[in-house]
């Protein structure tokens, strides 16, 4: 049996401890789609070029497109020339373009699993390699359960030898309640362990969310600073300028707390908030989340109308065009209840953040496009300065900024130069794009070589998908009891003047990304 050695890119040192993953097929389910084309071949491809994958690295496609394996492989070099952040080198890509394959069928077709069986044995003997396989769903959430009951039927839901792994990726969203999600967990559970069940969340993947826990504990300054006693409160913003862009009928029955809210932003919040895990080791990392997550006051129906927002886009100016309202939208309906902005403040009921509101906010059609985590300390004493050229005092502001420009800022006070003592706000910035020579990797290249070895720490697990959705289950079902018309924003704008009242009565106001 092959064994690749090793290869380490020295600029890349450090991602995953200098491993690569053994030899492995990647089965893509829904292969012809925008998210293969847009995200999982440029994200391979950069792989490669950075010798992350193994000498013996296979892809077999399925979708109902009908596709030959050359038809394949052109489509797949296309979306890695179009998409691909690093530019195209034909003599890598041919290293693997051989051994991609393609089956054109419907995933609820039983004959094309056993195609698909044949096809990995083929592989495996012909190259002496483990059988070895990573099943991608790419897919509409309504067929991870069919297609992970036809491959228990097939039998490659198991290893075939002790020593050979079998993993599967889902990708969100993972259920639309409480309930809908423990019913797709039930069904993946009944073909494949936990341990084999890999939920994706590409901010997970993001340099700047990564860069949290090593923010936070391996700088000895901020920890001690991070509880209640010094921390005012935090907000987390998720803003984007685009609309719909084509996905109404999918958003039509998502809108933004269950696009952006119940994965990315909790997900967020429980990095900020959690406490010192045990070790840098998955299920570690996951149960200090999952207290943060549990730890999150409940909401009652009461609760809902006073520290929920939520609102639709109107029609407005954005980059001096003038685009429709959400209602205006082709194939939203027109009595929708949606929301396209949503904005919380939420308590986490523990030790370190008794007190602390946690304020998020997500929208689309808004000024900019900004994800952002500002922790605001709390002011320092006033008198000393009561009786200079600046009585007042702003507080001190820690910025995560998330994208587009991923980085970290510290806004503090300094003298202006002069014989009058007069404190003026600067920052001290940090950016990925300017300190390190070596260009981030997408957070689908992180989150898909984590997948290949089987390290876990950055997907999420059964139990956090579950308590993620149980909170925003109980605002879903407030604002089903709720008769009141939903407001508007202007697109543009930073959204409804709802959401400004929710921050201001609390005394604060939201920041500008």
């Amino acid at each position: 049996m092959a064994v690749d050695t090793p290869l380490i890119n020295p600029l890349r040192e450090g991602l995953v401890d200098g491993r690569r993953p053994q030899p492995f097929t990647l089965v893509i389910f829904g292969a012809a789609g925008d998210l293969a084309h847009r995200k999982l071949f440029p994200a391979l491809y950069n792989l490669l070029l950075d010798h992350w994958l193994p000498n013996h690295f296979n892809i077999v496609g399925i979708a109902r497109q009908p596709y030959s394996d050359d038809q394949f492989r052109h489509e797949v070099e296309s979306a890695i020339r179009q998409f691909s952040r690093r530019p195209w080198e034909a003599d890598e890509f041919s290293r693997f373009a051989d051994e991609i394959h393609y089956i054109t069928a419907n995933f609820d077709d039983p004959q094309a699993y056993v195609q698909l069986r044949d096809i990995l044995g083929q592989i495996s003997k012909r190259q002496h390699i483990p059988h070895n396989y990573l099943f991608y769903m790419a897919t509409p959430p309504s067929f991870y359960p069919k297609i992970a009951q036809h491959l228990g039927d097939a039998g490659l839901n198991r290893p075939v030898e002790d020593t050979d792994w079998v993993r599967v990726i889902v990708e969100k969203p993972f259920g639309r309640d409480l309930h809908s999600a423990q019913d797709l967990n039930t069904q993946l559970h009944q073909v494949f362990d936990e341990r084999q069940i890999f939920r994706i969340d590409h901010y997970l993947g993001k340099e700047t969310v990564q860069n949290i826990l090593v923010f936070r504990f391996a700088n000895g300054i901020f920890e001690p600073l991070w509880t209640h006693q010094y921390i005012d409160h935090v907000q987390i913003t998720v803003a984007e300028s685009l609309g719909v862009e084509g996905r109404g009928s999918y958003y039509d029955n998502a809108g933004a707390i269950r696009d952006m809210v119940q994965n990315h932003m909790l997900q967020l919040v429980s990095l900020i908030a959690m406490e010192p895990p045990v070790a840098f080791e998955a299920d570690a990392v996951r149960d200090e989340k999952l207290k943060v997550l549990r730890a999150i006051r409940p909401f009652t129906t009461r609760d809902v109308a006073e520290y929920t927002v939520r609102a639709q886009y109107d029609s407005g100016l954005i980059d001096g065009t003038m685009v429709p309202g959400f209602l205006d939208e082709p194939d939203i309906a027109s009595d929708s209840r949606t929301d396209t902005y949503v904005a919380l403040r939420l308590l986490i009921d523990n030790w370190r953040w008794a007190g602390v509101p946690f304020y998020l906010r997500t929208g689309k059609r808004l000024a900019k496009r900004a994800t952002e985590i500002a922790i605001q300390f709390k002011t320092a004493p006033h008198r000393f300065f009561s009786q200079t050229a600046t009585p007042e005092l702003e507080p001190n502001v820690l910025t995560l900024k998330i994208q587009p420009d991923e980085g970290i800022a510290l806004r503090f006070g300094a003298k202006v130069p002069g014989p009058v003592v007069r404190i003026r706000t600067v920052n001290m910035e940090f950016l990925y794009g300017t300190s390190f020579a070596d260009a981030a990797p997408e957070a689908y290249e992180r989150l898909l070589l984590d997948s290949m070895i089987g390290d876990s720490t950055l997907f999420t697990r059964k139990d956090e998908v579950e308590a993620a959705w149980t909170l925003v289950t109980s605002i879903l079902q407030g604002w089903a009891r709720a008769k009141n018309p939903v407001p508007t924003y202007e697109s543009g704008s930073w959204g409804p003047p709802e959401a400004d009242q929710l921050v201001s009565r609390d005394g604060f106001r939201w920041r500008r990304p």
